[in-house]
């Protein structure tokens, strides 16, 4: 089986799917990398680290396509500039993996599938032990949550720890995370490091300790519910009643606060909004929203992704891809997270689909020119798959 890395191709994208230490994993397996010429550049892996560590070089795009039976990457063809004229590289039976977005471009998949490709989403893989080290997307929310803090920090005209000096004591800053996810307990972990006091809130009350743990305070709202998480493990959208009820009570918590940080997401679906434009106006003068949410909508209503809006006195930060700016270790993460999974997939050089497996089929999309994940099939319109 050969293995094919290629050049990202997202607007800034700096990752690469594959790092060089991995490629001794994969050959082990029976696999045989292939690397498109320059893919790793920019995130810090020449072309000659990956030959040393037994990968090959593939000269152009063309090249890698027509080789590669199995191809990794970082993103869905439709969110590349050339996505359509790129899925008429693609060949029947090949297998492509990566975060493909599958219940935000549903449509991405069903053009997969009528090209015959064999595709597997990240984004659904199930959060259960054995698949810890295949989940992609806490990997990334670990340098999104870390990332965020410190965009905070620089925006913020405060300092966030306390400090004793001869001028007179400066207080410590006040920060607020909302959403006590991966991205918002590395957020937490990285606001108190910093030395910030930092509180958070999250609607599943088993989240507490772990807030806590962590150096912050947990803010009792009371509308913690037990229906705020799926089976699977991934944030459940509630109705706008709860939002109404929640923005209220975190209005006051939102006044007394330096930065809030908002973590909140629901797969395929529009971000809930937690901050309202009255919210911001009730906040303190020179503070800080970080919202994470931008790239689905975001939590704040004055949020436009990839922008920073200044909104009474508030600066309201929306970052897209934010793992693509710490891109040696994102990569490295990612590449870990690819590798455990291509062992699933690949015994002895040869490709196993084994649907026995929970996460081969959760995580499968498309196989024998059918989109067969019952989710997307649901956003496409399509009845449920026989048998």
């Amino acid at each position: 089986m050969i293995l094919g890395v290629p050049v990202e191709l997202y607007p800034d994208e700096r990752r690469v799917a594959l790092v060089p230490a991995v490629v001794p994993i994969l050959t082990k397996v029976g696999m045989t990398v292939l690397v498109e010429h320059g893919a790793g550049e920019r995130a810090g892996f020449a072309d000659f680290v990956y030959e040393e560590q037994g990968a090959g070089i593939a000269a152009d795009r063309a090249q890698l396509f027509s080789q590669a039976d199995i191809l990794v990457r970082m993103h869905r063809l439709a969110a590349n500039p050339v996505g359509h004229a790129e899925e008429e590289s693609f060949r029947s039976g090949q297998v492509l993996i990566g975060l493909l977005d599958p219940l935000g471009a549903p449509e991405s998949i069903r053009e997969l599938a009528e090209k015959g490709v064999t595709a597997f989403a990240l984004e659904l893989v199930p959060r259960i032990s054995r698949a810890q080290s295949m989940d992609a997307l806490s990997s990334m929310a670990t340098i999104v949550g870390y990332k965020a803090v410190l965009l905070a920090a620089a925006a913020l005209g405060k300092m966030f720890p306390m400090m004793i000096t001869a001028a007179g004591t400066i207080t410590p800053s006040r920060v607020f995370v909302i959403g006590a996810g991966v991205a918002g307990l590395q957020a937490i972990a990285t606001a108190h490091r910093l030395g910030a006091v930092v509180q958070a809130y999250d609607v599943r009350p088993a989240v507490k300790e772990q807030v806590e743990s962590l150096g912050a305070k947990f803010v009792e709202l009371a509308l913690e519910t037990q229906e705020a998480e799926t089976a699977g493990g991934y944030a459940k959208a509630m109705d706008e009643n709860f939002y109404r009820r929640q923005r209220e009570m975190m209005a006051k918590v939102l006044a007394e606060s330096d930065v809030v940080i908002t973590t909140a997401a629901v797969p395929g679906k529009r971000a809930p909004v937690l901050i309202t434009q009255d919210m911001v106006r009730g906040m303190r003068s020179g503070s800080v929203i970080v919202d994470l949410a931008a790239e689905t909508g975001g939590n704040c209503e004055l949020t436009k992704p990839g922008e920073t809006v200044e909104a009474h006195g508030v600066s309201i930060l929306a970052p897209v891809n934010l793992p693509s700016t710490i891109p040696y270790h994102a990569s490295q993460m990612y590449a870990r997270n690819i590798a455990a999974f291509l062992q699933l997939l690949v015994k002895d050089g040869k490709f196993h689909l084994n649907l026995e497996d929970q996460i081969i089929r959760e995580t499968l999309l498309t196989h024998n020119k059918e989109v067969v994940n019952p989710l997307v099939r649901e956003r496409l319109g399509f009845s449920a798959v026989a048998g």
